[in-house]
């Protein structure tokens, strides 16, 4: 495998742009019978293991994950919340996959070839890949799974990323050419995607795969570690271990991805023990911590690959006026919101990059926290007070819904800390708390059934804004907000076309600058990842963007 193949360009991911489904709660007590007290596995029967005894590891247990969000679909190229992409993770499998350190490595494939030009990408797969209804995965699978969003009828959000693949071509039954019509630095995304099984969708026609629930909902395969078993809509999905993994059984016997929308009982759930293992929020670490000093848990922390956001529905004339955008940020105190809801565990984001982006840029436009200079803005944008103090413009009041997710405590209190700050300069904001499915529903072209939101993006390692971004993501893509600007669009396009990664941080950088003026978002936060697992788990390895990287190698040791 040529080492430039790769396209080391430090940060790079399998997965695309998802929403981040973080969850959040407030302080509980824990229960004196948690399970995570005892030298018993959650979900294992308790008895010694030969094995155990020289620290290797040992096959058993279920292992219940706790979610506040609820999933939609397991459908790689149609979905687009994290609940979703969670589970997809266990069930499904790609040719490459990123590593803790964020750097691609193969993980289906077994070599990865890339022509002196950057055209062609010849990968090969790894021999004896079964899905898991006993079929083998082949090049065909492959094949068929990258054609789709090529195909003009698909209506996914993903399509961006294959857009410059011009054909897919059969080599051998392990083997898959990719040419490409210029280069393209991100192409990696595209050829991690989880691989579809062509032998049961094939007669499925694409305008109607996206629908197509007797897969997607009802019986995903995959080719990824642990198998769907059940799926009981609101409560929990129940996946098994795959046997005939390509890298070997999982050490677990299962895993019980558990919904509580209600982020105050999925907190009780974890001190109880009904809950194994959880990302806790900034709002609740202090109690998790001490959870964790009594030996009920542990705790691993890092820098999440994420940020949160106040987005605005541009459609909406009330946002139409840079001004008025730029005026709301600087209204809004979010160093305040930062030490006082999430306790100081997180910093003010100003721009739609990670600190941990080999892109991010300090030197870009703020909006510090200014009331007075929000009052003028307003003013210059045409919008006074009324009689009742709210702002007017035209006869129409500056007044419009704020909507986000139940169960995320965070944002439910970030929600109405913004409409009192926002009451301070004359606008009217009316908080609106959703069941998790259906405030994506709203999200989500084409329904755009929104003013403003409050959502975080889990991001792609691979720094490219252009999937939330770019013009050509709005009418079907993750450009909800339907922001537009031209120059932008010319500076990200030339970004994907650089091979170069320095020239290529500048470009990135220079788009977001002009994001950061236009303010289509007030950038909020970005947060500290903390997960919260049983004490004798083992095998577990922190990455920023995957909380369940590797699932497949966790083990519970019932001598710890």
């Amino acid at each position: 495998m040529k080492q430039k193949s790769l396209l080391l360009i430090a940060l790079t991911l399998v997965l695309s742009l998802f929403l981040a489904a973080c969850s959040g709660g407030t302080t509980t007590e824990p229960n004196n019978n948690n399970t995570n007290n005892t030298n018993e596995a959650p979900g294992n029967d308790g008895e010694d293991d030969a094995e155990a005894t020289t620290g290797d590891p040992v096959a058993g247990g279920d292992l219940v994950l706790g979610s506040t969000g609820s999933p939609t679909m397991f459908h790689p190229l149609y979905s687009n919340d994290t609940a979703s992409s969670e589970i997809e993770d266990f069930i499904f499998a790609g040719m490459l996959k990123t590593n803790p350190a964020l750097d691609t490595e193969l993980n289906l494939a077994q070599s990865w070839d890339q022509s002196d030009d950057g055209l062609e990408h010849t990968l090969k797969l790894k021999e004896g890949i079964k899905f898991h209804d006993g079929q083998p995965l082949t090049a065909e699978d492959v094949k068929f799974t990258l054609d789709i969003p090529l195909h003009e009828d698909y209506d996914g959000p993903r399509s961006g990323y294959f857009e410059k693949i011009a054909s897919v071509e059969v080599v051998d039954e392990l083997t898959v050419k990719v040419t490409l019509s210029e280069p393209d630095p991100k192409i990696y995304i595209a050829l991690g995607y989880h691989i579809y099984p062509k032998h049961l969708l094939e007669d499925v026609a694409i305008a109607d795969l996206g629908e197509y629930t007797d897969f997607s909902t009802k019986n995903p395969i995959g080719a990824g570690p642990f198998k769907f078993d059940k799926w009981e809509d609101g409560q929990y999905v129940r996946v098994v271990a795959n046997d005939d993994y390509v890298d070997g059984r999982p050490y677990l016997d299962s895993l019980t991805y558990r919904i509580i929308p209600d982020a105050d009982a999925l907190m009780t759930a974890l001190a109880a023990g009904d809950v194994h293992y959880y990302t806790v929020p900034s709002s609740d670490i202090e109690t998790a911590k001490e959870w964790e000093a009594a030996g009920q848990l542990k705790i691993e922390s890092g820098l999440g690959l994420s940020y949160s956001y106040l987005g605005y529905n541009l459609r909406n004339s009330l946002f139409e006026d840079v001004k008025v955008r730029q005026a709301i940020t600087h209204a809004l105190d979010r160093q305040l919101m930062v030490d006082t809801i999430m306790n100081g565990d997180g910093e003010v984001a100003d721009v739609p990059a990670s600190p941990l982006s080999w892109a991010y840029d300090e030197d870009v436009p703020r909006f510090e926290y200014d009331v007075e200079k929000a009052k003028t803005l307003l003013e210059e944008a045409g919008w006074t007070p009324g009689a009742d103090g709210i702002l007017e413009k035209d006869g129409k009041k500056f007044e419009f819904g704020l909507k986000t997710n139940q169960g995320n405590k965070v944002r439910e209190d970030l929600a109405v800390v913004v409409q009192e700050q926002l009451t301070e300069v004359g606008i009217k904001v009316n908080p609106e708390i959703m069941e998790w499915s259906a405030f994506i529903a709203d999200v989500n072209p084409p329904a755009w059934n929104f003013d403003a939101i409050i959502l975080g993006w889990a991001l792609s390692t691979d720094p490219d804004p252009s999937g939330i971004f770019h013009s050509k993501e709005i009418e079907e893509g993750l450009n909800f907000g339907a922001w537009s600007h031209p120059e932008a669009d010319s500076i990200m396009d030339e970004a994907n076309r650089t091979m170069d990664q320095d020239e290529r941080a500048k470009l990135i950088q220079e788009v977001n600058k002009i994001i950061a003026e236009e303010q289509p978002y007030t950038f909020l936060y970005y947060a500290n990842a903390h997960r919260a697992m049983p004490a004798n788990l083992e095998g577990f390895t922190f990455h920023a963007r995957l909380p369940f990287y590797d699932i497949e190698k966790w083990w519970l040791n019932p001598n710890n």
